[in-house]
Formats: C-alpha cells, structure tokens, sequence
C-alpha cells in the first residue's frame, strides 16, 4: 500500500491541527482497502480557549454519519478531553449512557455525535490517532492461528486486543492492558477481527504507521499465496425473470420495496461458483461493522429461489430466538446480500445508494475470505458477537429515530419520452419520491441529462421491439425488477384535415402514438407481473374524449392508445397490475408544441396565443409538472384500488365534461 501523503498539500494545514486532521482523514478514506462507507475513525487531541480565556484539552473526533474521504473540520466533534479519560476510569458504564454522557462534554452543541469509540481515543497519549479496519490485516486475523500470525507479522511491535464489542467495553479493555505500558515500543494496536489503530504526535507519522502496518500484512498474503485468482472464461448465466422473483420475495420479507443489484463480473461470477461458496460465504462478515449494512449471512440461492428466500428468513428468525435476550424486537428478515452460483452476487437495497455501498462491501468481502481460505481457512467472529452488534442498543436508537421512508421508495420506474417534457418531469418526480428510474428516448442527449444516479437514461427508439427489449433488460439488470411503467412517448403531427393527411404521417402517428406502447407492455408484461404493486400510466390525450379537426392522425392513434389501456387492465388485473391513463390537454413545455404548432392551432380556434393557452374553464396553464404530479399519484398508494380508469388533467374541458 502507497502512502498518498502530499507535501505541497500539507503544508496548507500546518499550523492548523483540526485542518490537517481533516487532510489525513480523507487520505485515509481515499482508499477502500482501508475504509468503507463511514467506516474507521480519527481523532486529534489540541488546547482550545473557551468564551472565558480558559484554555481546556478537546479531542476532536470523527462524528457520527460523516465518511472520511469526504469528511470536513464540521465532521468532527468537540469533546472535553478530560471527562473522556475519567470515563475511562468508570467500572461500568452503558453504551447508551455513555453516548448521552459524551454529547454533554461537548464544546459544540450544533455537533455530531462523537464516535462510540472517543474514549478510546482520548486515552491514547498521541495527538493523532488513526482507526481503520483495513482488508488486509482483518483478513489475517479472520483465519486459524489469526493471533500467531498477525504476532508472526509484527513481533512485539504491536498491542493485541482480543475482539471485544465496540464501545465501553473495548475502551475499558485497552484502558486496563495499556496501564503502566511504555508507548513508545508500540508502533499501533491490532483489534482482532476489527482493526487497526495508529498514532503518534505527528500527522504524517500516524498515517505512514498505518500504510506501513497495512503493507506488512498485504506482503505477507502474497508471500502465502493467498491471492485471488480470476478465471475470465467463467460462464455467467442470466436468469432476469429469477432476479425479478428474487427482489419481490425480499421485498415482501422487508415489507417494503428492495432494490436488487446484480453484480455478475468475472469475479463475482466466480466466487459464487466456488464449490464450497455455501459454506466459506455464510460464516461471517468481515468486520462485525459490516453487520448493520449486510446482515451476518447472505441468502444462498439455488434452483428454487423464492424457497431459498424463505428458508434465510426462517434461518433468521431461529438465529434470533437463539441469541435474543431480554426484550428485543426482530429486525426484519430480509437478506442484504445474496449468493447466486453461476450467476454472481445480488445485493439488495431500498435505495441505489444503499445497493452500491453494499456492493462495496460484498466485493471486499468476497477478497478477503477467498485470501484466508488460501492461509488457512476464513474463520468469521462467532454469531453470538455478531448478533450483539445487529442488535446493540446503539443501533436498536437509530432505527427508532430513522425518518420515514418517501413513498416511492425502492420502486423500479421505466418512463418513455422522458428526455422532454412530461416524460421527463415524470422521471424527475418519480425520481424525487424515492424510485429508481430509467429514462427512454430517442434523443442521444438522455444519456446524460439526469444528474441524478438514480435516473439511467437509455437512448431508445421505441418503434425498434429489439431496442425496446434490450432497455427493459438492462432496467431489470441494474435494479433487479419493475414496477411502474409510465407510457408516454408520442409525437403530435402537423394540423391536416382527413381528406389531406399524408399516408406517412398516419401510419407514423399510429407507429409512435399506438403501436410502440403496446409493444412496450409486451416486454415489461413479465416483469411487472413480478414486481412490487405494479403499476401502469398511459399518456393518452384530451382528443380521445374530446377530437378536433385536423388532428385525425394524433386523435385515432391515442383513442386506440386509451382502448389498449382498457384491455390491458382487464387481462393485468388478475396479476395486481393497475393501468390507467391521463389525459393532458394544452400541455405547453413539451416538445409537441413547437411555436409553429401552437401558434397554427391558436388561429384555428380565432384565438391569441395566450388566449389559446388558458383556453379552459378554471383558466389556467398545464404545465408537465402538472402531468408528472397526477401520474406520480396514479402510481403510488393513492390509487392503490383504481384500474381502468381515465383522468383528464386540462383545466376543465367543456367538451369533456
């Protein structure tokens, strides 16, 4: 492992002891190997003068919620350094209360939360002090003989701790081995299964410590072999429908939608097809940390995936009662990850975010158990010790002040003609609900128009059934199933009369207004029928309950549109599929109402343009926001128990009504 440190850099820190803690923190959490997804912790001890003159020792520490390779100087917490030493002097002392009793030694109350391991820190007698819970020493440490080796490594440089859970005890239990020791011989602190801690007064010293400890342990696999071989020619199989059956049964189990992300890369592949991956992949996670995002085991997915499904909740639920005490709630008993031979390795998530840090997670677990079965064996922390992490007040607090989730949180949306107007305020709106969505059009530029990662724009022709079809697959690909469709593509041709109406503009109107959509709910049908209360929305228009002259080509091509609406419910019905439609009128912002055609159809009806665009009885302008909101409703909760049914959003029509 390099160090990355950066002379030029530091030097605009000098001086500045929180702003160079801030530099190192992020060198830290640069590297995953190190850090994962707010993981590790750091700390910097300095003399502050408070609103008297007085001058007191803080330690600044890492706070609760902040990741160190994006941390700033507002991510650490201020905390008198002198009641987190007599803490340490405490017989007993509960998690809960110690959280509590540090808040209040706090010099800045607007702060985060201190790390639960500030103790810890504060009783380390160095300025800097670095906490990581490197790959590559844990991994050591999760094999046969784990202490032997990593004494093996280091020799008495180093002050093993047995694991022992995070917290008070951890810091009681260094406090008591550290008492009376000579500092000065000990280059960091191993914590088996857990970690590794460095320090030293000087920034740059903690952190080469750390590269240093690191590298020894990475030299040390390599010189046992215990690397990880990747076979490039391993066969992958791709089972879409599965998936999709997957992330419903784990969304059921979580009473909420799941996202399910499929990581089926060479490696990945190959690890889930190692012939004893049942075993050496559900002995534990690599650091007891990684409990909360991925629970203690994956699902092992076999022939008959909703049973394998069930049997991990079953699995779960006895693991529970086994280890349970007094009164405590089961957390719900969805797996996090799973296990799919041949197929490679599904994380699973109520929001993207949450699926690529479990990813993350997962790729580094699946290294570091195949490098320790090649030193020995991997050999996990027993459940009881993993179980009291899952389950640590601490963590039971979080989830009893957790916000509640947006309502479309964890939906799978698949929107057409979303590169303009309603179809992409349709995608933004979903998108801000909480949905995952892919974004269809024609239109090159809807690769990257989405800011958002949530939002994967697909260029699409969507009277091309291939191109359709390849899209639907990659949205199922990425998301692991489908659960709204949002039907919306169209074109509105120039104004001609029946008897003027070009035989290409007809059957153009009839191939993107019509056809196209039915050919959509053919590709998306399947797994719809396998997803979450599925829905369906069509963009229909006010000329199917209400036609104009000289419109003949749109009119026919959308009522056509709404009758395959009505049948589509009737025949989804039986599968808890709704379908519905709205129709907009006078929707100015989208790309159908080019001036010419406005300003055409305003002198068709004798009016002004702005006339022409408050033409209703409330008076007022659709806008595709408008149209997004109503087809947002339609897909979620809301309506919930409505299909088939046909919803004008125009301002009041009179000819509708």
């Amino acid at each position: 492992m390099k160090s990355l440190w950066d002379e030029k850099k530091a030097k605009n820190s000098l001086g500045d002891p929180l702003q160079m803690r801030v530099y190192t923190s992020r060198l830290l959490g640069q590297n995953s190997d190190l850090v994962l997804h707010g993981g590790g912790n750091t700390s910097v001890k300095a003399a502050v003068t408070n609103l008297f003159g007085e001058t007191k020792d803080v330690l600044y520490v890492k706070g609760s919620g902040w990741d160190l390779a994006t941390i700033e100087a507002a991510g650490f917490a201020p905390v008198k350094l002198d009641v987190l030493k007599k803490m340490a002097e405490l017989d007993v002392l509960s998690d809960t209360d110690m959280v509590k009793n540090q808040r209040m030694a706090m010099t800045d109350p607007s702060a985060p939360n201190p790390s639960v391991e500030a103790i810890l820190h504060a009783i380390i007698p160095f300025k800097f002090v670095d906490h990581t819970h490197t790959d590559a020493v844990v991994t050591v440490t999760n094999t046969d003989n784990g202490e032997e080796r990593i004494r093996e490594i280091y020799g008495d440089r180093v002050l093993i701790v047995p694991y022992i859970m995070p917290g008070f005890v951890l810091a009681k239990k260094v406090y008591e081995m550290t008492k009376g020791m000579d500092w000065s011989k000990v280059e960091a602190i191993i914590l088996m299964s857990h970690g590794v801690f460095t320090f030293d007064d000087d920034a740059k010293v903690s952190y080469e410590n750390m590269i240093n400890i690191v590298t020894e342990s990475e030299e040390y696999l390599k010189k046992h072999k215990a690397v990880v071989r990747v076979d490039k020619s391993q066969v992958v199989r791709e089972n879409l429908l599965d998936l999709a059956r997957i992330r419903r049964e784990v969304s059921q189990l979580k009473g909420s939608a799941m996202l399910a992300g499929l990581m089926n890369d060479s490696v990945a592949a190959c690890f889930s097809s190692l012939l004893d991956v049942a075993s050496i992949a559900t002995r534990g996670p690599l650091t007891p940390d990684h409990v909360i995002r991925t629970k203690r085991v994956p699902v092992v997915l076999g022939e008959d995936v909703c049973q394998d499904v069930q049997q991990f909740a079953e699995d779960y639920h006895a693991y529970f009662e086994k280890n349970a005490v007094g009164e405590m709630t089961c957390l719900d008993a969805a797996p996090r990850w799973g296990v799919w031979p041949e197929h490679g390795v599904v994380a699973f998530g109520s929001t993207f975010k949450e699926v690529q840090v479990i990813q993350d997670v997962t790729a580094h677990t699946m290294e570091a158990i195949q490098k320790a079965e090649k030193l020995g064996g991997w050999q996990a922390l027993p459940e009881k010790d993993i179980f009291e992490i899952e389950y640590w007040e601490l963590e039971q607090a979080k989830l009893k002040k957790a916000a509640a989730p947006q309502e479309l949180q964890g939906k799978v949306v698949l929107v057409t003609g979303a590169a303009s107007g309603i179809g992409k305020a349709c995608a933004e709106r979903l998108n801000a609900q909480g949905a995952v969505v892919a974004a269809l059009d024609i239109n090159p530029d809807i690769e990257n128009l989405f800011s958002q990662k949530e939002i994967l724009g697909m260029i699409c022709d969507v009277t091309d059934e291939e191109n359709m079809k390849a899209c639907v697959e990659e949205t199922v690909h990425r998301f692991g199933g489908l659960d709204i469709v949002v039907s919306n593509a169209g074109i509105f041709p120039s104004s001609e009369s029946i008897v003027s109406v070009k035989s290409e503009t007809w059957q153009k109107s009839l191939d993107i207004n019509l056809s196209s959509h039915q050919v959509l709910l053919k590709q998306c049908i399947p797994y719809l029928e396998l997803g979450v209360d599925p829905a369906v929305v069509i963009i229909a228009s006010k000329n199917v309950p209400a036609p104009g002259p000289g419109a003949s080509a749109y009119s026919v091509a959308k009522a056509g549109l709404t009758q395959l609406a009505r049948v589509a419910a009737l025949e989804l019905g039986a599968a808890g599929i709704r379908v519905n439609v709205v129709h907009p009128n006078q929707v100015f912002d989208t790309a159908i109402w080019t001036s010419e055609v406005l300003q055409s159809r305003a002198k068709h009806y004798g009016m002004s343009v702005e006339e022409y665009k408050t033409n209703n009885i409330l008076k007022v302008e659709i806008s595709s926001q408008d149209v997004a909101d109503l087809a947002c409703a339609m897909a979620g909760p809301v309506f919930s128990k409505t299909t088939g049914a046909q919803i004008s959003i125009d301002g009041g029509n009179e000819r509708v009504i």
